[in-house]
């Protein structure tokens, strides 16, 4: 170690310092600033909160470092898709959306899908940079195999291993190579799970033989790739450890990524705030079993609650003083950190007028590509009634902080369709329904499916109604949904504005060149 990065950890040999937290606001208020200063942790997570004007954004991030110091990691999720913070910058397209788009008809050879990928990740980027943030907790890695999967679906790049290695790598990379540390997740694997570990601790029964070839892949490319860190999944792989959650798991982090792989990166935990590691390991407790698992940073969200931090920070420097968290480990994870620091400082850099401009065009140019078609369908005709039953609105909750309502689909599509009606679907209720399809009995119908889990009820019973009738689905945003109704679909993966430009014009166009990731 440079004798410089040596006098850095001897000023700073805190182990509160590995902790990476979170704030109520989109202010540094003075609670959460005299914490900081007491316990000098190593960085900020931001959540849509504490994302306000980029000028206010902006300011939060330099006040956050001018307490904690140049070496300070602030991260956020900007995956794509629905999993976004910062939201008035080019948003770039879900993981599995971007798959469908390159994968699909005419799009071109590997090396351009490739290449496509690494400007998505560079694009989400530089919304980023522009305001100081250095890190982002993304992409997924997880080979989403499961249809049921309730936390990760589109946020995959799909089902095929080799696939996601590939883009998601790459995607990585164009992040990083725009100045922002990726962090590939959730480390070795989330996508073949119906349990979500917001809530629960899930466990993957598979042999060792099997993750190699599925779930470990992306994850060992990304490693010979150099990403500067993986981020790790509570989930409990028995092949490696029967017992302990992959985030706390010395088999997993010093065994297999560590040891194994010869991995020397970042490794940051995902937030201990999570049920999968809160109801078992409370009180601040995963934070060192983390870091002698293998572990540099721990995420603690507290969601305003302040005593949230405090806890993990004491439990850390107990742990050290105890010597329970060995000193050389910490140094170890210090270090880690502070090179990762280094290699993306965060210096802010102006997001151009024009380079938005171009970011834009592309991102919707691949919701366009991204669109795919399930079954027969025929162009709508832009002249003709054509009626739109849809949920009034839509669950959210895990990772996901936003929906689409149904009055935003309907006027996002009534500048391809002028005499589109619409009924808003309650969860039981269809009287409005009812009414439109006797109002208009010739008339074609499109249902949309706009929630991340489930179809609603009263549009299920109204299936055996619609089957008589022209009816295409438009899964918005779970692909999986398409399955659950027998209707022709249209798949988005997402609601974002240029998602839903993307469906209006291929109800008019016939134009749907996506093809399936799954």
């Amino acid at each position: 170690m440079p004798p410089s990065d040596q006098a850095s950890l001897d000023h700073q040999i805190r182990a509160a310092r590995t902790l990476i937290i979170d704030l109520p606001g989109p202010d540094l208020d003075g609670e959460s600033a005299a914490l900081m200063a007491e316990f000098g942790f190593g960085g900020v997570c931001l959540f849509s909160r504490n994302v306000s004007t980029p000028e206010r954004t902006a300011k939060l991030v330099r006040d956050i470092r001018s307490l904690l110091g140049p070496g300070a990691l602030i991260g956020i999720d900007q995956e794509g898709g629905a999993v976004l913070r910062r939201l008035d910058v080019p948003l770039t397209p879900a993981p599995m959306g971007l798959s469908a788009a390159v994968l699909g008809e005419g799009f071109g050879t590997e090396a351009q899908q490739n290449a496509a990928a690494h400007e998505a990740g560079a694009i989400a980027a530089r919304g980023l940079l522009e305001l100081g943030i250095n890190w982002n907790y993304a992409p997924c890695l997880d080979v989403n195999v499961d249809p049921a999967n309730p936390v990760i679906g589109e946020r995959s790049f799909g089902a095929d291993p080799q696939v996601v290695a590939r883009l998601g790598v790459a995607w990585a990379l164009g992040c990083e190579s725009a100045g922002v540390l990726s962090a590939v997740k959730h480390f070795p694997g989330h996508g073949d799970t119906a349990q979500d570990s917001h809530l629960t601790l899930p466990t993957v029964n598979k042999t060792r033989a099997e993750l190699e070839a599925g779930e470990w892949l992306p994850f060992r490319a990304a490693v010979r790739a150099g990403v500067g860190s993986v981020m790790t999944a509570h989930i409990v792989y028995p092949a490696l450890d029967p017992e302990l959650p992959a985030t706390l798991s010395p088999a997993v982090l010093s065994g297999l990524l560590r040891r194994d792989w010869g991995y020397d990166g970042v490794v940051v935990t995902d937030a201990t705030d999570m049920r999968a590691i809160r109801d078992r390991y409370p009180h601040g407790q995963a934070g060192p079993l983390a870091l002698n698992a293998g572990a540099d940073a721990v995420l603690s969200c507290g969601h305003g609650d302040h005593a949230v931090h405090r806890e993990h920070a004491e439990a850390l420097e107990q742990a050290l003083a105890d010597g329970t968290l060995p000193e050389l480990r910490l140094r170890e994870a210090l270090g880690r950190l502070a090179r990762a620091a280094r290699r993306f400082p965060g210096t802010p850099r102006p997001y151009l007028e024009a380079q938005r401009q171009l970011d834009q065009e592309q991102i919707d140019g691949w919701a366009r590509a991204s669109v795919t078609r399930l079954g027969t369908l025929a162009p709508l005709n832009p002249g003709q009634d054509v009626l739109l039953l849809v949920p009034e609105g839509a669950g959210v909750g895990g990772p996901y902080g936003e929906s689409l309502s149904g009055e935003a689909l309907n006027i996002a599509l009534e500048g391809f369709l002028p005499h589109l009606h619409t009924a808003l679907l309650g969860h039981d209720d269809t009287t409005q329904v009812q009414a439109l399809l006797d109002r208009f009995p010739d008339a074609s119908v499109l249902v949309a499916t706009t929630d991340r889990w489930q179809v609603p009820p009263s549009m299920l019973s109204l299936v055996p109604h619609l089957q008589l009738r022209r009816t295409i689905h438009l899964a918005v945003w779970n692909p999986y949904l398409a399955a659950q109704l027998p209707f022709p679909a249209l798949l988005s993966y997402g609601f974002r504005a240029s998602n839903l430009e993307a469906l209006g014009h291929a109800l008019i166009s016939g134009e749907s060149p996506g093809r399936l990731p799954f």
